[in-house]
């Protein structure tokens, strides 16, 4: 069956899809499950047009390497939210520097963050949930929509072992919000496996990761997570809810096949 393309894509309705695509993400999977990293990245550059967002976290960084090592047909993309650590945005041109490959970044619009300052406050995410996945909504969800329009694959550097909420993480599954393949090569990799390939390769890394920060976002947003807390317990830390993301990575579940 031929891979999904942008340009068959319909209004989301969250109906469950085809029967048939449902056999393709399983077929996908499993052939991506086979594969070397390598391979799974230039797997995925041959479904259609790629786009891969960093955050220039640690598994990221090691995507990146990767795609300018196999020269794999892949836009790299992040998303500038304006409120980045200054040791993100200089990782963010030695990375350009290093590999010698454009890295967009996209930046908010203007008033969609001045209309949440307007209703919330510049700080307002600290005040409740609503808010908080306001601000995301404005700095990061909308961004990644333009990241991803006419695109056919996604691909992020989602991990199994980051958080409970990514714990079924597949590698391939369809991203009915985006109409696009959403690809995680790094899905069944563990963080001291990609951190002895930063170490072989001298990939650059956020100086954070050293300080006790692992997953590292907005500066607001993130602190340093204490022992024996996951990977991503000190994103959004003041909320209860153990299942916090900021939307980029949530979707109906009968908006998302996994196959």
């Amino acid at each position: 069956m031929a891979p999904l393309h942008a340009a068959n894509r319909q209004p989301i309705d969250y109906a469950p899809r085809p029967s048939a695509v449902q056999d393709e993400i399983a077929a996908l999977n499993a052939e991506l499950a086979r594969l070397p990293l390598p391979g799974r990245l230039l797997k995925a550059a041959s479904l259609g047009r790629a786009v891969f967002t960093t955050s220039l976290g640690l598994e990221d960084q090691v995507l990146t390497a990767v795609i300018a090592d196999t020269g794999a047909d892949i836009s790299v993309v992040t998303l500038e939210t304006g409120r980045l650590f200054a040791e993100t945005l200089e990782l963010l041109e030695a990375t350009r520097g290093r590999y010698g490959i454009a890295i967009e970044a996209l930046k908010p619009w203007r008033e969609d963050v001045d209309g949440f300052v307007a209703q919330y406050g510049l700080n307002g995410f600290y005040d409740s949930v609503e808010a908080r996945h306001a601000c995301c909504d404005a700095r990061k969800v909308m961004p990644l929509a333009r990241a991803l329009a006419g695109a056919d694959v996604w691909i992020t550097g989602i991990r199994r072992g980051q958080s409970r909420n990514r714990a079924d993480a597949p590698f391939a599954s369809w991203d009915a919000t985006h109409g696009v393949i959403k690809i995680n090569p790094l899905a069944d990799f563990a963080l001291d496996a990609l951190e002895a390939r930063v170490r072989a390769d001298d990939i650059p890394v956020n100086p954070l990761h050293a300080r006790g920060y692992p997953s590292i976002g907005c500066e607001p947003c993130t602190r340093a997570i204490k022992p024996g807390e996951n990977e991503r317990a000190g994103r959004w830390w003041w909320e209860a809810d153990a299942k916090r993301e900021c939307g980029l990575h949530v979707v109906p579940a009968t908006a998302q096949i996994q196959g």
